[in-house]
Order: structure tokens, then C-alpha cells, then sequence
């Protein structure tokens, strides 16, 4: 596995799939080559990391004979190098959003391009949403499987994350990315899509608040209408963009969904809500036509893998098991697990599966 892209976000990942017993070799990537170097020198990488798969570049990252690689560096790039390395012969494992840049019908485009590659190449895509992941979507897709919603009627995703959040501060998290070598690329680029009269808003990157509603009903939106809110503040973070979206969508289903992104809000807020002719769920109770029942997060979690070393890899790296490190760790989990399981399918038939990964 390569991991290209060891800033604030990619480095968790490094020790996650370092960590999962199916991954025997561990490549770095980084323009920074600092980064790198603090891996490199990590006695607790050196039993599956040797110097020979150090990089500065997703070009001779890809021309390795690695078996796939996590794409976990700016977002404006994720699009293009996640081709790249499907065109190279390599798995992807996708940090979200897919793309994110100011020009909407451009990132349509580039998940177009994505869907032909895969079903070209016949290798596994996985953008790594981690809602997927959560609990409350876990329990959901199986209570749908049972038909515990009858026919759903309607959705709710809300996804609320303030600029200033103390937990996760936007303004940092911008200063950071914007320091760097591909930063400053971005600054320029930016620029020219400003030029051209281009800005962008929080629905350009809605999959937190889209995933779980879209994998409980396992539907997509066909029909759009959305609002958008300016801050009347004139802050320069939003650079005259819509700090907050709110959108109604009609869902493949016939369901109608409703969908909130927000980075001028408090506190902050991550969930969904799904309505059906049978039953409901929301804010962690399953209701039914008679009465509302309660569930807790162990009975809404699907289990961890039953191989024992991955059990204890999780347990071992996560012994708190906190909600965002377990969705992390199952989501990189899904991935490898996939992998694997396409070198065996060569090994014994020739032949090679492509998937799109839920998540």
C-alpha cells in the first residue's frame, strides 16, 4: 500500500493501514520531504518500510509494483491523481471529496471520468466517507435490508461544522494546506477560476451529510433546488462564497430528501434522519407506527471483522475505540480487505474484479 500524502490527515491513515495485518509493505510519499523522513525514521514502520519505497512524487509512486495506493493530499487534487493511478495499474483508496474546485460541471466531469476508469481498468475505487461508517448508518442499512422502513418517504443529512469549531478549526486547516508546496499551486489556480467569475460553496463537498441517507435507501438524487446563505459578516475565509446550503432533492426512490451543509453554525453537528411507510429512525431511536424504540451505539455497530488479528490491530491502535478513529479504521479495513482479495481471485483464476466500494 502507497500512501501519498502525509500532512495532518494523511498521517493517521499512515498508521492505520500500517497496522492492518493484510498490508506487508508500506510506501511513503510526500513534496515534503520532512514528512516523509519522520515515518522513515518511526522504529514502529520499519518491519513493513524500507528506504527503496520513499517518494517525492505520485508519478514514481505509481510506477512502483505496490498493489495500491490511498490518495489522502489536497482535495483540488484528489480527482486527477486518483486517474492517474488507476491508469497506472494501481487500486485507490480516495480521502473525500472526490474533487473539490469551483467549477461544478468540472467535477461532474472528473466522476465520470473515475466511473469509465474503474470499469476500463477493472480496479477498486473507494472514496473513504466515513459516515459510511457510523453506527447510526450501519444499523440503518440493515434495518433496511429487513424491510424495517417499508417504502421510504423521506430523508433528512445535516452536516454542521462553524469556521471556528475549537475541535477541528477551519481557518487552521486552511493556513495549513495553503503553507505548502501545492498550496501555493492552489492559490494560483484559484485565482484563475475567480477570474473566470467561479466560486464555490459547502455543496460542492456534501457527503458527509449526503452518505447516510443515500446508503440507508440505497438510492441517489435525481432532482435538485438549493438555497444558499452569505455570511453578512463579509468574512474573507468564505471569499464571497455561500458559508451554508440547504438543498431538496427527489431521490431515485421517489423518496424526498432534504440535505444542510453548514460552516457558519453551532455546535457542531454531524447526522440523519430516515422516514418510511413502516417505520423511522432518528436520533438513535428505531420508531414504529405503535411507539419509538431506543438503541445504543453497540447494537447499532455492525461487528468488526471476525479474522482475530485484525480484531486485535483495531483494539490495539484504538483501545478507546472513539467514533472517529473506528469509522477510519473500518473504512481503511474495507479497502485492504478488497485488495486482498482481488490478488487471490488473480492467483488462482486470472481474472480481476472492479467494484465500487461503498463508502
Amino acid at each position: 500500500m502507497g500512501i501519498a500524502g502525509l500532512g495532518a490527515f494523511g498521517s493517521t491513515f499512515a498508521h492505520l493501514f500500517k497496522r492492518h495485518p493484510l498490508v506487508d509493505r508500506i510506501a511513503l510519499c510526500d513534496r515534503e520531504s520532512e514528512r516523509v523522513k519522520r515515518f522513515a525514521c518511526d522504529p514502529s514502520f520499519q518491519d513493513k518500510f524500507t528506504a527503496t519505497d520513499a517518494y517525492d512524487s505520485l508519478e514514481e509512486l505509481c510506477a512502483s509494483d505496490l498493489d495500491a495506493v490511498a490518495i489522502i493530499t489536497q482535495p483540488w487534487l484528489h480527482a486527477p491523481q486518483a486517474l492517474a493511478a488507476l491508469e497506472a495499474g494501481k487500486h485507490v483508496y480516495s480521502a473525500v471529496p472526490i474533487i473539490t474546485v469551483p467549477d461544478g460541471d468540472e467535477i461532474l466531469d472528473w466522476c465520470d471520468r473515475l466511473v469509465r476508469a474503474v470499469e476500463r481498468t477493472g480496479l477498486h475505487y473507494m472514496l473513504g466517507e466515513t459516515t459510511f461508517y457510523r453506527p447510526e448508518a450501519m444499523y440503518c442499512r440493515r434495518r433496511s435490508a429487513e424491510g424495517a422502513f417499508g417504502r421510504f418517504v423521506y430523508a433528512e443529512g445535516e452536516y454542521f461544522h462553524d469556521v471556528e469549531d475549537p475541535h477541528s478549526n477551519l481557518r487552521e486547516v486552511k493556513r495549513r494546506r495553503l503553507a505548502s508546496k501545492a498550496g501555493a499551486e492552489w492559490r494560483r489556480l484559484e485565482a484563475e477560476y475567480h477570474g473566470r467569475g467561479m466560486v464555490s460553496g459547502p455543496m460542492h463537498y456534501p457527503t458527509h451529510s449526503t452518505c447516510g441517507p443515500i446508503s440507508a435507501m440505497g438510492a441517489h438524487m435525481v432532482q435538485v433546488s438549493c438555497l444558499g446563505y452569505t455570511d453578512p459578516e463579509g468574512d474573507p475565509f468564505y471569499g464571497g462564497e455561500f458559508s451554508n446550503e440547504t438543498a431538496q432533492f427527489r431521490m431515485s426512490n421517489g423518496a424526498v430528501c432534504r440535505i444542510c451543509d453548514s460552516a457558519r453554525s453551532a455546535p457542531r453537528d454531524e447526522t440523519f434522519r430516515i422516514f418510511g411507510s413502516r417505520g423511522s429512525y432518528k436520533d438513535m431511536n428505531l420508531g414504529r407506527l405503535e411507539r419509538a424504540v431506543p438503541v445504543t451505539v453497540d447494537e447499532m455497530r455492525d461487528p468488526l471483522p471476525d479474522e482475530g488479528s485484525c480484531r486485535r490491530t483495531a483494539k490495539a491502535r484504538h483501545p478507546t475505540s472513539t467514533a472517529a478513529t473506528r469509522v477510519a479504521w473500518i473504512s481503511g479495513q474495507r479497502v485492504v480487505d478488497a485488495v486482498a482479495h482481488d490478488r487471490i481471485l488473480r492467483s488462482t483464476s486470472g481474472r480481476r474484479c472492479a467494484t465500487w466500494l461503498p463508502g
